[in-house]
């Protein structure tokens, strides 16, 4: 059976699409030194990737509601499940091709399949999940306050085999960075918000759109393809600009 999508859910897809290649473009301009901009430290920055990415896993989460509400089969899941690492892999070696001190080692698409999972597992706690969320964003909070308690007990957090849960006082040198703590919450949410919305006002979600989102609903249902060949572009470009320089 064709599983039904929402145009809804793959349009709000497509606005963090849009958003998340502006900032990108933005990013790339920096890196070579067409603007000078404070991306890791200036709060108009940063704020704005912490938007991205929540509303990426919200929607995620509002995903998986709508899949795990149509009977979404466990091949059809690990297959897309699949994809996702795979692309995580890749977006890891290219990185550390062009970034070999700060390269991708556990960003956004390695996050999103460990939380996939998770978020797949935990599909039937029902309203326990929106405190569940809160409970996976707790943690971040008090991380900090605990490593300034016992600071040489819990800084094997901040290495690399550990800092993939979040439960670090300092940033990673690398050049994204989704741990499961907080990020996890934000999915489940948006699970829990979908759970409810078909439920409780399915026709939120099942509503046509008007025709000027149409672009934006097929930016959602290509995202993930969108999401591996953005950057290579904007790179290629940028340099061939240099180039003609």
């Amino acid at each position: 059976m064709q599983a039904r999508r929402f145009d809804s859910i793959d349009a709000l897809r497509g606005a963090a699409i849009v958003w998340m290649t502006v900032f990108h473009f933005c990013f790339d301009l920096d890196h070579f030194g067409w603007i000078r901009e404070d991306f890791p430290g200036d709060p108009f920055w940063t704020w704005q990737r912490t938007a991205i990415v929540s509303l990426f896993l919200f929607c995620a989460g509002l995903g998986q509601a709508a899949a795990v509400e149509q009977g979404q089969s466990s091949r059809r899941f690990c297959k897309r499940w699949a994809q996702v690492a795979g692309c995580a892999l890749l977006v890891s070696a290219g990185s550390w091709f062009i970034f070999p001190n700060s390269f991708i080692y556990f960003g956004v698409l390695h996050g999103i399949a460990l939380m996939l999972l998770i978020v797949r597992f935990s599909a039937g706690w029902g309203r326990w999940l929106w405190l569940a969320g809160a409970l996976a964003l707790a943690p971040k909070f008090l991380a900090f306050e605990a490593h300034a308690a016992w600071p040489s007990t819990l800084d094997f957090l901040n290495t690399k085999p550990w800092n993939w849960l979040g439960l670090v006082n300092r940033r990673p040198v690398t050049e994204d960075y989704v741990p499961l703590i907080p990020w996890l919450g934000v999915m489940w949410w948006g699970m829990a918000a979908g759970q409810w919305l078909l439920r409780r006002h399915r026709g939120l979600l099942a509503r046509p759109l008007p025709r000027a989102t149409a672009p934006l609903a097929w930016l959602g249902r290509w995202s993930l393809s969108w999401y591996m060949l953005h950057q290579p572009v904007l790179f290629g470009m940028f340099w061939l600009l240099l180039s003609l320089r």
